[in-house]
C-alpha cells in the first residue's frame, strides 16, 4: 500500500489506514477515493497530493 502527502500542509494520506472519520474506509487506494476528495486539514483536491 502507498501512502501520498499533501503538497500544501503535509497531511499524509495512508492507503492501508484510509480516513474512517471521513467515511473512507482502511485499504482504499489513492486513485479510488473520490473525485471530490479534499484534504481534510487544508482542504486542496486530489491534484494537489504526491506519492511518498
Amino acid at each position: 500500500m502507498k501512502k501520498y502527502v499533501c503538497d500544501a500542509c503535509g497531511w499524509e494520506y495512508d492507503e492501508e489506514l484510509g480516513v474512517p472519520e471521513s467515511g473512507i474506509a482502511p485499504g482504499t487506494k489513492f486513485e479510488d477515493l473520490p473525485e471530490d476528495f479534499v484534504c481534510p486539514l487544508c482542504g486542496v483536491g486530489k491534484d494537489m497530493f504526491s506519492e511518498e
